[in-house]
């Protein structure tokens, strides 16, 4: 077996058990990187030198007996929303070309501290507005799977390097189904928490009241211990919640869904969701009821006004979020002839993409003088009456089963002139956020052309230890998050 055969967790037991040292996996993932991402792209920038040299300060205190915990000389990275200091971060977009920040994002210091090896940064949808990765200004992201498809949106590089063997676990973000989405396109295991369980200081923001900060990894347990090292108050943010980090990984092994209530709603099964997806899904169902679960109907009514609540609020506080982009401070700034204004005008012009001057323009309409009440004040609403069904149904179940999107991966330009077609890639993600909720996806089957398909858990407010237990007891009796793409191999 080669060393990035192993999952997160199994690196670290062999670490821990001197059988393979931090340098030997860090020069695997970099090895694995220049043999595979010409074909993936899923790497906007590899920190080779710097990634070396954390695997050997790793491999000294592990000699020493210093070992900083279970992540301690594991290689990851970051897809390239978060600050790194003295490292590029561009967020996918031209207006930040050039752009490195004077300091980390609150999640690379505690992965540094918890001894992560951080390898480099991961292609992206620009500004994380997309669903397909094709929005960054950097080139698409390809599907480990199948090289013509996307890998999914906006996180694509962070779930294609799991997919693709060239990394043990990846940090991505989540504002409408980022994380979720790609895990279950790549055939990985993906999780956004709670909102303001994580900090979001040094995270290039897109819409304040939806982003969260979450890993991805080859199983629910590698998702478990990435999460444990970032989750937390951070008193650089002021969203995040000041609330106990359970141990999630401790008892994995032994995880049961017996006894629990798993709630099935009917909005999640409906016309246009394709019947294989459907298929693979209702067979999880059916392992974990026979794993001890009970099934229960529930209903969310309102789940059908998620995309339309969505993309009034998201763009809202994205048009306000991106006005600090303007060429004095960051990254591209034109200033040839002409004043301020003119300055303004080139910079937001040339940097920013289609996709995104879209949805400022949306945002920007929606928050105008005559129709703030019309549109932003509605769809505040109605994402409350969103909130409110989940904790109704919450009152029945411990959490909700469902796919985590219509289709498995579809090829890359499918649906590049059609916003409203690739807004629906995400329509069963977009409640979890709006309603600020836990949710994991993990693969639970392929398509009869090979792609993988994804299996959504959705949680009470700072239940993720429900959906880890849930997770792992699956992937316990299941062998989908253990096979590997051949494209790649």
């Amino acid at each position: 077996m080669k060393p990035t055969d192993l999952t997160l967790a199994g690196l670290a037991a062999s670490l821990g058990r001197k059988e393979l040292s931090s340098l030997e996996a860090t020069q695997a993932c970099l090895e694995r990187i220049e043999a595979t991402d010409p074909k993936i792209g899923a790497f906007l920038h590899v920190d080779a030198e710097g990634a070396l040299a954390q695997a050997r300060a790793s491999d000294e205190r592990r000699a020493m007996g210093a070992s900083l915990g279970p992540l301690d000389g594991v290689p990851v990275a970051l897809k390239d929303i978060f600050c790194t200091k003295g490292i590029p971060t561009t967020c996918g977009s031209k207006i930040l070309e050039g752009f490195v920040p004077p300091f980390d994002s609150s999640h690379v210091i505690r992965l540094a501290q918890a001894g992560a090896v951080m390898v480099g940064k991961l292609n992206m949808d620009e500004f994380a507005m997309g669903s397909s990765n094709e929005t960054s200004a950097y080139g698409p992201c390809r599907n480990p799977w199948d090289l013509e498809r996307t890998p999914g949106g906006s996180s694509g590089g962070s779930a294609a390097a799991v997919a693709a063997r060239q990394v043990f676990g990846t940090l991505g973000t989540d504002t409408g189904g980022s994380i979720r989405q790609p895990a279950a396109f790549s055939g990985v295991t993906g999780i956004k928490p709670t909102y303001g369980r994580c900090s979001r200081y040094g995270v290039i923001a897109f819409a304040s009241s939806l982003d969260q900060v979450g890993p991805f990894g080859r199983t629910a347990e590698d998702c478990a211990l990435l999460l444990q090292a970032i989750a937390g108050r951070d008193p650089m943010d002021s969203t995040s919640l000041d609330v106990p980090v359970p141990d999630w990984a401790s008892g994995l092994s032994s995880a049961s869904v017996k006894g629990m209530r798993l709630g099935v709603p009917k909005e999640y099964f409906v016309e246009g969701v394709d019947p294989e997806v459907e298929a693979a899904v209702r067979a999880a169902m059916k392992r974990l009821e026979e794993l001890g679960a009970e099934l229960v109907p529930v209903e969310l009514p309102h789940t059908e006004y998620g995309i339309s609540t969505y993309y009034v609020v998201a763009p809202a506080e994205c048009s306000s979020n991106l006005a600090r982009f303007d060429g004095v401070r960051y990254g591209l700034s034109e200033r040839q002839e002409g004043g301020l204004r003119e300055m303004y005008f080139r910079t937001r012009a040339g940097g920013f993409g289609p996709e995104v001057k879209r949805r400022i323009m949306i945002g920007t309409w929606a928050l105008s003088s005559g129709y703030y009440d019309a549109y932003y004040l509605r769809a505040q609403k109605v994402r409350t009456l969103i909130k409110r069904d989940f904790e109704e149904a919450f009152r029945k179940v411990d959490a909700i089963v469902t796919p985590t999107t219509p289709t498995a991966a579809f090829r890359l330009g499918e649906r590049a002139d059609d916003p409203l077609q690739m807004y629906l890639a995400d329509v069963f993600t977009l409640a979890c956020n709006l309603a600020g909720l836990p949710g994991m996806s993990l693969p639970c089957g392929f398509t009869s052309g090979g792609l993988p398909i994804g299996m959504q858990l959705l949680g009470k407010p700072l239940d993720e230890a429900t959906l880890f237990r849930v997770g792992a007891a699956y992937q316990a009796v299941t062998d989908w998050h253990e096979r590997a793409p051949q494209e790649v191999a």
